[in-house]
């Protein structure tokens, strides 16, 4: 689908109903794609699968013995339906409820990465290119290729460039994190760190603790772990103390991952009252904390780090410059104890052998060109202005924010009462206006009043004005 081109995004026509004899095919393939039935597994008998999925047995005989028929699943007389053949190819989009493909994790991920400049993206991450430091890059660019010939054909080091984790080291300093240049694992973005991190400690079926709501890729990067996922709800201090007590009790996690400077959806900041109760409740339930910090250069006043207050224990802290430098020039970083620093670095090599040199280099000089102090004073300005604008705009259709972010390029919008986000983005996407939906960020019912906005991305008319259509049709009568 090419958003670019309004008349393809028009709605194609309604596909007719499944019976429910492909209801219950579909069911069985959805299974075997993620992984929950694999080959040689036992179906469920006839009988409970009709009891199941609420059809008669008559239903699930004929189901079975098409899917068997298209070599899907095969018959023992006497004991039952069997699947057949090798592990299915892994479909994340099959893992976990159904969606509807628009407002589906990885599909807006798909839609904003897809889309050219005439489609407006309110709902996606990063700065719009002409607010980025363009001048700079091209400098650190230059500068690195003109340094020497390893530069541009060699491999980085396993650890990766010592003199860009040196710098690292300085700037978590002034967040009070104390660190060494041996502590400080490069790696090729905050995604790809966090993958690592999930690598290195989960196994399936492992369950991980994340904000509710939180950053939607996480959603998507544990599906890939087959991680079983439990949110806790976030306040505008940091996580329901209260409601994560419980879930340790319960659920017995491995991995708590958040923000703590600037939250990602809700923009709210991480209260020190909070930090101590986490990370109290993590140290008696033996709790690895995955601390996400790619906003930190947005901050206006820094707001506590879980990586200080915890001495890089159990916490491992994580960032990037995707969307302060250039998301084309990855580079990020993992920080935490020495001994799975190492280990993480065995990791790195196994799975992509060493980091982008010529990455590491070419941030390094835009980061100590003295331009980039001054690129994100003005960004920061940039944003405050855009924030009041884009909270004004959306008031007029009867939006409220959750909280007023401090800093920031997010604001959590909540409808007015009765409005559905995943249908509005749906209607807004024949508009070729992308957004994010609270249903992508958590799959509680009350998300569903809420969308996240980046208000970098939303100052041309045309996003209010589908929003202001969208809003008035699908509206409940």
């Amino acid at each position: 689908m090419d958003l670019a081109q309004p008349r393809t995004l028009s709605r194609a026509p309604a596909a007719p109903e499944p019976t429910r004899i492909e209801a219950v095919m579909s069911a069985i393939r959805s299974r075997i794609a993620a992984r929950t039935l694999l080959p040689g597994a036992r179906l469920p008998s006839i009988r409970a699968q009709a009891k199941t999925m609420k059809v008669s047995v008559s239903t699930v005989v004929e189901a079975y013995e098409r899917l068997a028929a298209e070599g899907v699943i095969r018959s023992r007389p006497g004991a039952g339906f069997y699947v057949c053949g090798p592990v299915a190819p892994l479909a994340l989009a099959e893992i976990g409820p159904k969606r509807n493909r628009e407002v589906d994790p990885l599909w807006i991920s798909r839609q904003s990465l897809d889309a050219d400049e005439r489609t407006l993206k309110p709902g996606c991450g990063w700065l719009p290119s002409s607010w980025m430091p363009q001048e700079a890059m091209r400098r650190a660019v230059r500068t690195s290729a003109r340094g020497a010939a390893a530069t541009l054909s060699d491999y980085g080091t396993p650890l990766g460039l010592p003199a860009l984790r040196q710098v690292l080291v300085r700037r978590m300093a002034a967040l009070g994190i104390a660190a060494t240049p041996d502590r400080v694992l490069l790696t090729d973005s905050g995604t790809q760190a966090i993958d690592l991190i999930c690598r290195f400690l989960l196994e399936p079926g492992d369950t991980v603790l994340v904000d509710d709501p939180c950053y939607f890729n996480f959603h998507a990067l544990l599906k890939a772990h087959r991680a079983r996922v439990v949110g806790v709800p976030y306040t505008p201090v940091g996580p329901d103390a209260a409601a994560f007590s419980a879930a340790l009790e319960t659920h017995r996690p491995r991995l708590y991952i958040t923000n703590s400077a600037i939250h990602n959806p809700t923009g709210a900041t991480l209260s020190p009252a909070t930090a101590h109760q986490v990370l109290t409740l993590a140290e008696r339930a033996g709790l690895v904390i995955v601390e996400d910090d790619i906003f930190a250069d947005f901050e206006l006043t820094p707001a506590p780090r879980l990586a200080a207050f915890d001495g890089l224990n159990r916490v491992l802290h994580i960032g990037s410059f995707s969307k302060t430098l250039s998301a084309s020039m990855r580079c990020g970083f993992i920080a935490g104890r020495a001994d799975w620093i190492d280990s993480l670095c065995d990791l790195r090599i196994a799975t992509s052998f060493a980091g982008s040199r010529l990455a590491a280099e070419t941030v390094l000089s835009a980061l100590t060109d003295g331009g980039y102090r001054r690129h994100m004073d003005a960004v920061r300005l940039r944003l405050a202005a855009a924030m009041d604008t884009t909270i004004d705009q959306l008031a007029a259709l009867g939006m409220t924010p959750w909280i007023r972010p401090q800093a920031g390029m997010f604001v959590w919008m909540r409808l007015p009462d009765g409005a559905d986000s995943a249908a509005v983005a749906r209607h807004c996407l024949a508009d070729g206006v992308v957004l994010a939906p609270g249903s992508a960020f958590s799959p509680s019912p009350v998300a569903a009043g809420y969308m996240r906005f980046n208000v970098a991305q939303s100052a041309d008319r045309k996003i209010v004005d589908s929003l202001a259509r969208a809003l008035d049709a699908t509206a409940s009568p």
